[in-house]
């Protein structure tokens, strides 16, 4: 939406006050994620002027429509995930054309397709790292999520965009691409490619080789093979660094998930990954207190955790959604169950997270250095993803948007501290 308004002469601001429009882009996964965003456009509207306009967008906007006007009543606006690049046609309508309020956007004609948007680094705060979204919507159809239902099937994105939208951010100055869908292992599938991401990130590798850092986020247990392995193994651009949510660690609860339950399999593909890529940083999540799960199971998962001993673990209590097939089984887990397990998962998981941070004292790294602050230098290594991973706090202040050469002198459950080293050192581990 800022790339299209900003073509249209718009200009972006992050001061409310200032805003002739205030556009929120909502999430309509989770409850607390809907509450955020409920909350965030309830506060604009106690305290918006009257000539502003305020536009709901994004998954709620998509799945509540004008009902959203019931929860926000100073609503002027509702424009879905389908219609976003037609944000500027919006923006024209909701001043001329006769409405109710909220106005919905109901455009006459087909509105451009996001595939035919290439992306620059137009927001606020443009940093050295930035997103592209290979695909969108997703076919995996697992019984918790909602992502079907708002966002419809996996599509992915023509390649030659892709390559496109990255020439043009690294020449923008990104030193770090991280490449985005609901499944990324799944980009190509809808066209019928076996290998669509692995040959993706060959053609990223072939068209923008000054590609600093090449990022993995969202893949999905069985879609992963053995060719992305060999290209983390030898391509130093490809960031040694994986996301790969399990959701649970027991076969009968990823059963009931409709989720791939050979835990097994998964185990063994983790070996062979650490056995090609030794220094990889592993991230995944866990739902817990989904329907059914007992005592044992849980114990389980705990136990899954504690073998595989992943850097990153995001633990998240299971919210029931309405229109979901979880949202009508059976066994549901009592709220105070979900957060006596959700502790204790977290302490399991902090415990390891520490241990795995102080193996890294001495070691160098490369990071990417995203801000100052008092002296201190605020930076992501391959194995931080931005604003869900950890920091290197590095001592002294070192230009922001540059890559530099660390030495870890400390360790905490999520950050690690450091300070610059020489060219001529040692070796840089991990890309």
């Amino acid at each position: 939406m800022v790339e299209v308004l900003s073509d249209s002469s718009f200009l972006l601001t992050d001061n409310p006050d200032a805003a002739d429009y205030l556009i929120v882009n909502t999430c309509g996964f989770l409850q607390d994620a809907k509450q955020e965003g409920i909350d965030t456009l309830q506060s604009l509207a106690a305290s918006k002027r009257p000539e502003q306009k305020l536009i709901a967008a994004g998954c709620l906007a998509q799945r509540m429509g004008t009902d959203m006007a019931a929860e926000v009543p100073g609503l002027d606006g509702v424009i879905s995930i389908r219609h976003w690049p037609d944000i500027g046609h919006f923006l024209t309508a909701i001043e001329t054309e006769p409405r109710t309020r909220p106005f919905l956007f109901q455009p006459t004609a087909d509105c451009i397709t996001p595939e035919l948007i290439p992306m620059r680094r137009t927001e606020l705060g443009a940093r050295a790292s930035a997103y592209i979204k290979i695909g969108d919507g997703c076919s995996a159809g697992c019984a918790f999520c909602t992502i079907p239902s708002i966002k419809g099937p996996m599509r992915s994105r023509p390649r030659d965009l892709i390559l496109q939208e990255a020439r043009t951010l690294v020449d923008d100055g990104c030193s770090e691409l991280i490449l985005v869908a609901q499944d990324t292992t799944a980009y190509g599938r809808d066209r019928g490619e076996q290998h669509g991401l692995t040959n993706l990130l060959q053609a990223l590798l072939t068209s923008v080789p000054d590609t600093r850092w090449l990022r993995l986020m969202y893949t999905y247990p069985t879609h992963v093979d053995e060719g992305l392995i060999e290209m983390m193994a030898t391509h130093r651009q490809i960031c040694h660094y994986l996301d790969m949510p399990l959701q649970h660690g027991h076969p009968d609860v990823l059963a009931r998930m409709r989720r791939p339950k050979d835990v097994d399999r998964i185990l063994r593909w983790i070996e062979n990954l650490r056995r090609a890529v030794p220094d990889v940083a592993l991230r995944t999540t866990f739902i817990i207190g989904y329907p059914g799960e007992t005592n044992a199971e849980f114990e389980s998962l705990l136990e899954l955790m504690q073998t595989v001993q992943f850097d990153r673990v995001g633990v998240f209590p299971y919210s029931r959604e309405p229109g979901t097939p979880a949202h009508d089984l059976p066994d549901q887990v009592p709220e105070e169950v979900k957060e006596e397990r959700y502790q204790h998962a977290m302490r399991l998981q902090q415990g390891i997270s520490l241990a795995r941070n102080q193996k890294l004292i001495d070691r160098h790294l490369e990071v990417l250095v995203e801000g100052t602050d008092n002296g201190i230098s605020v930076a992501r290594s391959y194995r931080d993803a931005p604003e869900i991973d950890g920091y290197v706090l590095v001592h002294g202040e070192l230009p922001v948007g540059t890559m530099a050469r660390v030495r870890v002198i400390g360790a905490t459950v999520y950050d690690l501290t450091a300070v610059p080293v020489a060219d001529n050192e040692g070796k840089i581990d991990g890309r």
